[in-house]
């Protein structure tokens, strides 16, 4: 297909249009980078929703369950899944895909207009997301999907990229994970709007529940909150009350909900969750926030993605003069950053 068929599909609906846009960024071709300048007009108006979590929590079938119930409501959705990439292919392995597929064969999301479905390899990169992730969602949204589902890879220690990408971030736990240290160290628990302990029927989730809650009455914007209580007693903080007492405030508190996703209980509770969510970001400017952050470090990004081309293209032979003066302590790195910089800028002017 031509670059102007492709642009001219996405917006008539044609998904075979979308299927080959993404393919284009995916593989950073020349011909994704003027599509993505083409239909940047048109994102901007879905619903960006990321779910993280170790692996074996439950994301893939959360995200199944979630596509049904946003469907129901009329809604179109589209899902990214970000697999871990083949170590011989580099290619995603495909296994969210497989295990929500197998969900509900009489009600196949695939056969569905109103969803689509992008398996993404993570090629490497670590965070949980891939590297186009970010472009693959502006063109689901400049498609006109309401919801855009992000799935990570098995979040593991300091991969929470997905607040990069995500208006809601939802952090799904299991009961018993194991060591409260760890998850700690694993940093989602800073980055979580809304918390699910998905797998609730195997025990453990009011322990699991409590432990949460005591984690987030930890944040500085809630310590506040709580210093403000009088007689916050011991009993209060066990009993929720002062949990709840700090969900009334103005600002959002993260809630936690418990759900058995693979027999659809308290999914009902967690699409509330996510409206309500996306509607305190709208009315309290903060959707606008995220947003600036985001598009400023996207800008970064790239800037910093348009040097390390032009160092490779056209002044590589002076960049790497550059490090071998470095290499022989004739200069320092700082030094050789200096004037790389400067020569880049003699160069473009």
């Amino acid at each position: 297909m031509r670059l102007e068929d492709i642009v001219k599909g996405l917006e008539e609906g044609n998904r075979r249009a979308l299927a080959r846009a993404i393919t284009y960024v995916e593989n950073d071709y020349p011909e994704g980078k003027e599509i993505m300048k083409r239909i940047f007009k048109k994102t901007g108006n879905a619903h960006v929703v990321g779910i993280t979590g170790f692996p074996g929590v439950g994301k893939s079938t959360t995200v199944s369950k979630l596509v049904q119930k946003f469907r129901g409501k009329g809604k179109k959705v589209g899902v990214v899944a970000v697999d871990p990439g083949s170590p011989f292919t580099g290619g995603a392995l495909l296994g969210d895909r497989l295990r929500m597929e197998g969900l509900d064969v009489s009600k196949n999301l695939w056969l569905d207009p109103g969803v689509f479905f992008r398996s993404m390899s993570s090629r490497g990169k670590a965070g949980g997301l891939a590297a186009k992730t970010g472009d693959v969602i502006r063109l689901l949204d400049a498609f006109g999907f309401d919801v855009i589902l992000v799935e990570t890879v098995g979040a593991g220690q300091s991969e929470v990229d997905i607040v990069e990408v995500a208006d809601t971030s939802i952090v799904v736990m299991m009961p018993e994970m194991g060591d409260d240290i760890q998850i700690n160290k694993a940093g989602i628990l800073e980055i979580g709007d809304i918390y699910v302990v998905n797998k609730a029927d195997l025990g453990g989730a009011e322990k699991t529940v409590k432990w949460l809650k005591s984690m987030i009455m930890m944040d500085q914007e809630a310590v506040e909150i709580l210093s403000k209580t009088s007689h916050a007693d011991e009993y209060a903080v066990e009993s929720g009350e002062i949990f709840e007492r700090m969900k009334r405030g103005k600002d959002w508190i993260p809630p936690i909900i418990t759900t058995v996703a693979d027999k659809g209980e308290g999914i009902d509770e967690l699409v509330d969750a996510i409206e309500r969510h996306f509607s305190h970001l709208k009315s309290s400017g903060k959707l606008k926030e995220r947003r600036v952050r985001r598009i400023s470090r996207e800008i970064f990004d790239i800037v910093a993605d348009e040097i390390k081309g032009l160092l490779v293209s056209k002044h590589f032979n002076h960049f790497r003069n550059t490090v071998e003066r470095v290499v022989r302590n004739e200069i320092d790195p700082h030094t050789a950053a200096e004037e790389t910089l400067r020569n880049l800028i003699k160069n473009c002017r």
